[in-house]
């Protein structure tokens, strides 16, 4: 799905930060209003969605569910004055944060 098959030259693909930047300034007010909590429940609300997709994901729009849990972290991530850009590649810096390997080597999680 990541495949460089699926990025057109009409429409390029976006950056963590631009994303965030761009739902900072599409919901950053209402973020705002609502708060940190009541906008947790909305990410939430949204992770159930997903969760139903998964299960059944010829009767949900999968990519839009993927979609959306993203941008409700993402404003989570804003109100709580979180870089996701910068956090992501300080704990993820192209090896596993445990054992250091990539790819990991860690004992998996049953």
């Amino acid at each position: 799905m990541l495949d460089a098959e699926v990025s057109t030259p009409d429409a390029p693909r976006m950056d963590l930060t631009a994303f965030q930047t761009r739902i900072a300034a599409t919901f950053g007010a209402k973020d705002a209003q609502r708060g940190t909590a009541g906008t947790f429940m909305y990410f939430m609300e949204e992770v159930g969605e997903l969760a139903e997709a998964l299960r059944e994901p010829a009767k949900h729009d999968l990519d839009g569910e993927f979609a959306d849990c993203l941008a409700w972290l993402v404003s989570l991530a804003h109100l709580s004055n979180v870089d996701l850009a910068a956090a992501t590649q300080r704990k993820y810096p192209g090896s596993c944060p445990k054992c250091a390997q990539a790819p990991c080597r860690c004992d998996s999680k049953p």
